[in-house]
């Protein structure tokens, strides 16, 4: 993937950047999606719920250039071409979780291959993250499918430059015969505002809404 540097003195949103990076100033966002189409195609072509999932966030974040803003490793500000998911697989039998990732393909049943894949290769793992070379152009994707909620946020003191988004979900709940997923977005202010987490809440439905364009 490219990385595209941003020239600062030049840059629409240097004011606003410079603020909020000083600020150390991150927000979430939390909505409730309404999920039924994208569900009961996931079960009808025979797919699993996780990695759809996966792929409707990933397809969003990668649509906004202000969700693929970060530094890369010499420091310089810019954004990434492309994200991949990384997320969370659990163990069963010690309780614990595993962070992987799963490169992200336009064609939604090679990427639901390539995750099964790689959930069979590293699921039972010790390791927190055990599939090596994971790459820096990241969207951070986990889920919580033994409770609901109506707020996730996460604290994360040590990296106050991380810019990237981290996306939770929780467990499925049926409202009125309709399912519905708490979706949390966690963003820096520095490169996201209100305006683009509202685009990302609003993407991710209408892409729900779309599951048969996507899922064949």
């Amino acid at each position: 993937m490219t990385f595209t540097v941003i020239n600062r003195r030049t840059w629409k949103r240097e004011e606003v950047f410079s603020h909020y990076i000083k600020q150390k100033t991150s927000f979430s966002l939390t909505t409730e999606l309404e999920v039924d189409v994208l569900y009961k195609r996931v079960k009808q072509k025979g797919y699993t719920f996780y990695p759809a999932f996966l792929y409707l966030v990933t397809s969003v974040v990668n649509k906004h250039v202000a969700f693929r803003m970060s530094f890369n490793q010499e420091g310089e500000l810019g954004y990434w071409s492309q994200l991949e998911p990384v997320y969370t697989i659990f163990h069963e039998k010690t309780k614990l979780f595993s962070g992987i990732w799963t490169s992200m393909n336009r064609d939604f049943n090679h990427f639901h291959t390539s995750y099964l894949q790689d959930v069979m290769t590293y699921q039972g793992s010790k390791a927190l993250f055990p599939k090596k070379h994971m790459p820096e152009n990241t969207v951070s994707v986990s889920m919580i499918p033994w409770t609901s909620f109506t707020g996730f946020h996460l604290m994360i003191q040590q990296d106050t430059n991380y810019l990237l988004p981290i996306v939770t979900a929780g467990k499925l709940i049926e409202k009125n015969q309709t399912l519905y997923l708490p979706v949390s977005l966690q963003v820096h202010h520095a490169v996201c505002d209100g305006y683009h987490a509202s685009m990302f809440m609003n993407d991710c439905q209408q892409l729900a809404n779309q599951a048969h364009e996507w899922i064949k």
